[in-house]
């Protein structure tokens, strides 16, 4: 639904209208990418939100120092992925899909200084995991003092993550906990992530939160910053694979018995023995086959239709 303008998945970002990049007058050095909302007052992860994105991403002057990736909606930080395409594309059209997202959301990981994302509502799906290929998270309560979700629920719909999410949340919280919440498509609630420590730091209100991301991004880029291709906090690194190794011999036993539950422990596997890339391969692969299957049609279809309702 996504190509009627005529874009073909495959094309780059060249002469497409890159979201809002401006530097950021407080912090000198730092640049601020807005997501801007593109369906009502949410901003989902569709075909043209992602080139918009990678268009501002190469934009950013080579003489920054970090890098703050905000959301223009005062409801959520990304809603997640497009379900749409998820649900439609056909499967060589879902994979490039997926492959674009997974291309573009890797420039944060390339960038020879810190990146972060402020996150001030609902952070979902493929939303977090954009978020989580910053190097930091930084949150505030929403303005309206409401608790908003954060995680990961492709299980609920009988599918599981895409762009990287399994091997990602295990990093940032207790890994077992990350390993169940995202076999069973459990979100948790703001404050549940504050508790958690899924944050790096918190800011006192919605208002304060742009200059608290600002204010860890520079803190971090006087130590300068070290890239290998993956993110900064992955399941891979030195500092954390013990510790899921642990949690998958656990988890064997206690995941739900679901092919989406199966998909995740899967990814979370092939990401411990061959690293970053297989399993995003693996996620994606999974993802595709998933929304297939009986289970995930049936799910999907409930969602448009509850949703068609509301």
């Amino acid at each position: 639904m996504w190509l009627s303008f005529g874009m073909s998945i495959n094309e780059s970002a060249a002469g497409i209208s890159p979201l809002p990049l401006s530097p950021l007058q407080t912090h000198p050095g730092i640049y601020v990418v807005t997501l801007e909302p593109n369906q009502g007052p949410m901003v989902v992860l569709d075909h043209p939100l992602i080139l918009r994105l990678e268009a501002a991403l190469r934009a950013v002057p080579k003489n920054a120092t970090g890098l703050v990736l905000r959301s223009g909606s005062e409801r959520v930080f990304v809603a997640g992925a497009d379900l749409k395409t998820i649900d439609t594309w056909p499967d060589g059209q879902l994979l490039a899909y997926l492959e674009l997202g997974a291309r573009v959301f890797a420039m944060l990981t390339d960038f020879p200084f810190p990146t972060a994302a402020a996150i001030n509502g609902a952070a979902l799906g493929g939303g977090l995991e954009l978020a989580m290929h910053c190097d930091g998270l930084i949150a505030a309560p929403s303005s309206s003092g409401k608790p908003y979700p954060v995680g990961l629920p492709e299980a609920g719909l009988s599918i599981c993550p895409g762009w990287g999410g399994t091997n990602l949340l295990p990093a940032r919280v207790e890994p077992l906990d990350a390993l169940r919440r995202t076999a069973e498509g459990k979100a948790m609630t703001y404050d549940e992530a504050v508790a958690a420590n899924l944050f790096d730091t918190v800011a006192p209100s919605s208002d304060a939160l742009l200059s608290t991301a600002a204010d860890w991004v520079r803190d971090r880029s006087r130590s300068g910053m070290r890239r290998d291709g993956a993110p900064s906090r992955w399941i891979g690194r030195a500092d954390t694979r013990p510790r899921v190794l642990a949690a998958v011999v656990q988890a064997r036993a206690d995941l739900p018995t679901t092919e989406s539950a199966a998909a995740v422990l899967k990814a979370v596997e092939i990401g411990l023995e061959s690293g970053w890339i297989a399993a995003l391969e693996v996620e994606r692969r999974e993802l595709t086959r998933l929304r297939s299957t009986p289970a995930g049609k049936a799910a999907l279809r409930a969602f448009f239709e509850k949703n068609t309702k509301k």
